[in-house]
């Protein structure tokens, strides 16, 4: 196989952002997370309304970014790929309250793939100005100012499962991603 970009998302396919909430939730509020179900890409639409300002608080709060556990074989996967002759960026959208997101993507992505990894790092509100063959993302639907010159496949998370018409990846099933290892 011709070596290929292959774009990672990071919140959601690297780094467990929901993971994350529960746990600043628990740690904050001394109580669980009061989400019923996933059924939204959005964390917001599957919460009771009053619940919104809070978990705004939790993920714009600092530390929250750079706390994010990894995605189960996540960081193995994106070094996997690696090795395989890709060419590999992590390409995410900062939160609109940014303050310390940016920074702590940076501060994860060293933490866990390590400094030579800093510099794979794209910052895009837009993702479809972003060039590459394949975009690993966990957003059902990617939309954007152009169309995108790579192909969505979507990583495998309860809230996106309704969409089927999309090539799916899940890092701890190795046969949904192993075509790009040959």
């Amino acid at each position: 196989m011709a070596a290929k970009l292959i774009l990672l998302d990071q919140d959601g396919v690297l780094a467990d952002f929901e993971q994350g909430v529960r746990q600043r939730w628990q740690l904050t509020y001394q109580q669980p997370l009061p989400l019923p179900e996933r059924r939204h890409f959005y964390l917001r639409e599957d919460m009771a309304p009053q619940y919104h300002q809070q978990l705004t608080q939790i993920y714009s709060s600092k530390g929250f970014f750079a706390s994010l556990p990894p995605m189960n074989q996540g960081i193995q996967a994106a070094r996997r790929l690696l090795e395989a002759g890709h060419d590999v960026r992590i390409c995410t959208s900062p939160i609109d309250d940014y303050q310390y997101c940016v920074s702590e993507k940076f501060d994860w992505v060293a933490r866990y793939l390590g400094d030579e990894w800093l510099n794979r790092i794209i910052l895009a509100k837009d993702k479809t100005w972003i060039r590459g063959d394949i975009l690993i993302d966990d957003k059902p639907m990617i939309s954007g100012s152009l169309k995108p010159q790579w192909q969505h496949w979507i990583y495998d998370q309860p809230y996106n499962c309704n969409a089927t018409n999309i090539h799916r990846v899940n890092w701890q099933k190795p046969e949904s991603w192993s075509e790009l290892l040959q």
